[in-house]
């Protein structure tokens, strides 16, 4: 138990540090995107699946309420979470859509998107991305490795150095609250 367990963190700590190497540009110019998304008055918008689905939830919280400081809030939405609009979406036209259909009503050029597939391949995390550059959107695609077609779609790359999904998503975390601490200490 004790070496599955060691394992677990050596791994993580390992695809952390590959993570980091690979992409500290990138995850400086996501921070600097929803700096600037924040500053002129444009909202941030999250999608994702399942695992992803949650990051996008958790990380638009820490925007809305509050990171490490008190302050005021942001615009930060998960398209993951009305679940009124995903299952008629999903129902009446496809699950393909269910981001890009709520990206189309509520995003505005000057926007930020942030697209998180694991595989780099989620149909409707490809889809939102698609409808964002249309739109004017800036999109900042989250994902693992080698990035499959979200990294060559988005503006803003950020992949994660594995294969594996649980140390995908562990990167993915950091990310996102490295982003977080940015926006944060640049904007209070």
């Amino acid at each position: 138990m004790n070496k599955v367990i060691e394992q677990c963190f050596l791994e993580s700590i390992a695809v952390k540090q590959g993570t980091l190497k690979k992409n500290l540009a990138a995850i400086a110019a996501a921070a600097q995107a929803v700096i600037d998304a924040f500053k002129s008055g444009h909202k941030l918008f999250f999608c994702g699946n399942g695992g992803s689905a949650a990051d996008s939830q958790h990380i638009a919280a820490e925007f809305i309420g509050r990171f490490q400081k008190e302050r005021a809030a942001w615009p930060a939405i998960a398209l993951t979470t009305d679940t009124s609009a995903l299952t008629a979406l999903g129902n009446d036209y496809t699950f393909d859509i269910v981001f890009s259909r709520q990206l189309q009503a509520l995003g505005r050029e000057g926007d930020v998107l942030i697209g998180i597939s694991t595989s780099g391949n989620s149909k409707n995390v490809l889809e939102a991305v698609k409808q964002a550059k249309a739109m004017g959107i800036k999109t900042i695609g989250v994902t693992g490795g080698s990035g499959g077609q979200l990294a060559s779609l988005s503006d803003i790359a950020i992949v994660a150095a594995s294969s594996k999904t649980s140390r995908i998503q562990e990167s993915h975390l950091v990310i996102f609250h490295a982003i977080c601490e940015i926006v944060e200490n640049t904007l209070t």
